[in-house]
């Protein structure tokens, strides 16, 4: 009697322990990177996949204005992707696209991103809207060049003015979004900036608003980007919302073409152009900005 009364616990004993073990095997596969939990709609606990490293080339103000730092983490973890933020100007960004060294591009750049949808590099979706700000001239506080007074909402007559005087202004010089824009305001002043007045930076927007401030000069920055960096500087907008729309600043999400390069995570990069322009997302980005600066620093404007 006494031997099978042992014999039942024994057996008692080890079910409870296989109960526990089975129990405790998602915990181990979890904190083995495997999956991630998030909550669904409902509010109940999801697991999400770990997928991989999605490359994303985006312009350098998306990056220095803080805007992907406040957003990215809702995407990663509702996606099980790891974001792989490249910061450059949207030439280049849409360079790396187009040698497959990116997945999915967030760029400034209009008319680069029509020749490059043209070409075939982007996949059949092809470019959606995110969101938009403007550009502002922004200049030392002395203004030496008087650009405040005489045209503080036309962009050309500022850079005209600029020019005149023979001021220090400051190019990004990256074949970037905001480079571009710098470019055809020159144009359609009628300008071709040459001399020791016009420095060309080769460098990001931040990179480019710290020279300006350090040389007294001027330079052509988005708003978003400016605003972050504003509290740094001893400079001021001296030119702004030229009612003509030539400062207008749109940007875009692209999927690269998978079908030209077998490296490209296609899947990925769709999970992130549903993702930022739905609405949940579109949300995120008109908040961001709002409690410091009182506006946001972009407009959402997805279809």
């Amino acid at each position: 009697m006494r031997k099978n009364n042992i014999l039942r616990a024994a057996k008692t004993s080890l079910f409870a322990l296989v109960i526990i073990t089975m129990a405790a095997m998602p915990l181990v596969f979890t904190a083995c990177g495997g999956s991630q939990q998030t909550e669904d709609h409902s509010g109940h606990a999801a697991v999400v996949t770990a997928k991989g490293n999605l490359r994303l080339a985006t312009t350098t103000s998306t990056k220095d204005s803080g805007l992907l730092t406040e957003i990215i983490p809702d995407f990663e973890k509702k996606s099980g992707w790891t974001v792989e933020v490249i910061s450059v100007g949207s030439g280049e960004a849409m360079k790396l696209g187009e040698n497959g060294e990116a997945d999915v591009l967030l760029v400034h750049s209009p008319a680069a991103e029509k020749t490059f949808v043209d070409g075939g590099h982007a996949d059949a979706t092809g470019r959606l809207d995110v969101m938009y700000n403007d550009y502002v001239i922004i200049g030392s506080k002395k203004d030496s060049a008087g650009v405040k007074s005489a045209a503080p909402s036309d962009a050309m007559a500022a850079l005209k003015t600029i020019s005149g005087k023979r001021a220090a202004f400051i190019s990004r010089g990256d074949n970037s979004g905001t480079h571009s824009k710098e470019l055809s305001i020159w144009k359609s002043a009628g300008i071709d900036p040459k001399g020791d007045w016009y420095v060309v930076a080769g460098s990001g927007m931040g990179a480019v608003i710290t020279m300006t401030d350090e040389k007294l000069a001027y330079t052509l920055a988005d708003r978003a980007t400016w605003l972050s960096y504003s509290a740094k500087t001893d400079l001021e907008i001296v030119s702004e919302k030229d009612p003509s729309g030539i400062l207008n600043n749109q940007y875009g999400v692209i999927c690269v073409n998978p079908d030209k390069n077998a490296s490209v995570q296609h899947g990925g990069a769709v999970e992130f152009q549903k993702w930022i322009t739905s609405a949940d997302t579109q949300k995120l980005i008109g908040q961001f900005g709002v409690a410091q600066f009182g506006d946001p620093l972009f407009t959402p404007n997805a279809r």
